[in-house]
């Protein structure tokens, strides 16, 4: 399992281009690289769609419900210079950090989402979001490696990149 995700992650960070790099969004998939057998718009659609219900699930306060987007015990969080333990651990984050009261959870959204199939089971995701609240709101880039497990897409590494305007 480690061993796929360090080749994932692998991939993921070759399919940058000098132009990602330099701070012009991430490099188009190359020509050709097409999976075959693959309904590449509906597993794009399929990970949408889980992206759009842990935002739901985020703005109504429900974090458990948000974390069922990522895999489970296994999920790798990055954050802040830090890992996260594991899903537990995660989940533990959100809600010490941000289970306060609404104003501390504020309203997520992802943005600019993009996707690239990177096997018939993987996919990289990059998005911004914005995390709106009173005080403190972040934006930021997520750089997610996205895993079919059991007939459904969970993030199983998740790198977040944010900074907080006042």
């Amino acid at each position: 399992m480690r061993a796929s995700l360090l080749l994932a992650a692998g991939l993921l960070w070759l399919s940058f281009s000098p132009a990602a790099v330099a701070g012009e969004g991430p490099a188009a998939p190359a020509h050709g690289s097409a999976l075959v057998g693959v309904d590449t718009a509906a597993e794009e659609a399929a990970i949408r769609a889980v992206i759009a219900r842990m935002e739901a699930a985020w703005n109504r306060g429900d974090f458990r419900g948000y974390m069922e987007g990522f895999a489970n015990p296994d999920v790798i969080f990055v954050s802040n210079g830090r890992f996260q333990k594991d899903w537990q651990g995660t989940l533990d984050h959100y809600v010490r950090d941000y289970g306060a009261s609404a104003d501390t959870r504020g309203k997520l959204h992802f943005y600019d989402i993009r996707i690239e199939m990177l096997a018939p089971d993987a996919a990289q995701l990059i998005s911004r979001f914005r995390l709106s609240r009173p005080q403190k709101t972040l934006d930021g880039i997520n750089t997610r490696l996205m895993r079919k497990r059991d007939g459904k897409w969970v993030i199983a590494l998740n790198h977040v990149s944010a900074t907080e305007t006042p």
